[in-house]
């Protein structure tokens, strides 16, 4: 009996070992700003994001251009704009306060229950003026008809508002319980095993197993994320930022594994070299003792 209730008990802390780790992640790596920022500032160097930036703010001011010559005439110039500020310092910056507003705009729709029931947008006007003002600096003729208007970009469709609300209410008390759980599963199921040294190995066996699942789980929800993109040009630039954002959860993936790995390879390693050669075990109550050993005869 003691040995099925640990088995039950270490089966489950493996179990939620990885959920744990995913939750956690969640919430406090997703959910903080500062994170998020620096997580995001080094892609506005990434091309394949550059590119993806260009394109939406490039077609964002075409369409709002007027009607008329001045838009063929400024359409090709303005694409050309947008792709040379993308490679300036400016951008750098414009990509920080662009991520910081989509944060705060993500947080605000999943934290507030009483939020405004539509998609979560973000302004791409600043962009837009920064990309008129370089235009003007360059004497580009009508550069000045730009127009610099808010330009809404939904980050969230309105049809998903509710589901990620849901999962963000679900994953912050996730984040507490679960790594709570797992600690004193493990501990029970240690501390009521008949063989302790058995149930380390089979724990540390169960963590690597699940930070090989998590690390299975990160790759195959890239492959659907991506999946179902309707822009297929895009797809890189949102593997690179997929990428960027699970890199912490894929560092503690392989981290549940190596540490599985070696509690079960140094337990196993320790009850072996326990055992030491040559010693005899006593006889069990009512065995014939041995015979004893004929005595030397004496010279």
């Amino acid at each position: 009996m003691r040995d099925a209730l640990a088995a039950v008990l270490v089966a489950l802390a493996c179990l939620l070992a990885p959920c744990g780790a995913l939750a956690a992640w969640a919430a406090f790596g997703l959910a903080d700003t500062g994170r998020y920022v620096s997580t995001m500032a080094p892609l506005a160097a990434d091309p394949d994001v550059r590119d993806a930036v260009a394109d939406a703010v490039g077609d964002g001011v075409v369409r709002k251009l007027d009607a008329g010559p001045a838009r063929g005439t400024l359409g090709p110039f303005v694409r050309d704009a947008v792709r040379s500020f993308t490679r300036t310092e400016a951008f750098r910056t414009a990509w920080e306060a662009g991520n910081l507003a989509v944060h705060d705009a993500v947080l605000r729709a999943v934290r507030d229950d009483g939020a405004v029931r539509g998609p979560v947008t973000v302004d791409l006007a600043p962009v837009a003026a920064q990309v008129r003002q370089r235009l003007v600096a360059d004497r580009m003729p009508l550069a000045h008809r730009i127009p610099v208007e808010r330009t809404e970009v939904a980050v969230v469709p309105a049809g998903e508002v509710a589901g990620l609300r849901r999962g963000y209410h679900a994953l912050d008390a996730a984040a507490f319980w679960l790594p709570l759980a797992t600690v004193v599963l493990t501990a029970a199921g240690i501390a009521v095993a008949a063989c302790r040294r058995r149930a380390l190995t089979a724990t540390g066996l169960g963590t690597a197993l699940g930070g090989a699942l998590l690390a299975l789980a990160v790759a195959l929800g890239r492959r659907l994320t991506l999946a179902d993109l309707p822009d297929r040009i895009h797809r890189p630039a949102a593997g690179a930022v997929y990428d960027a954002l699970t890199a912490t959860l894929r560092t503690v993936s392989w981290l549940l594994l190596a540490l599985g790995l070696t509690v079960a390879l140094v337990s196993w390693l320790t009850g072996r070299h326990g055992r030491r050669p040559g010693r005899r075990t006593a006889p069990p109550a009512g065995a014939p003792a041995p015979p004893p050993s004929p005595a030397r005869s004496r010279i």
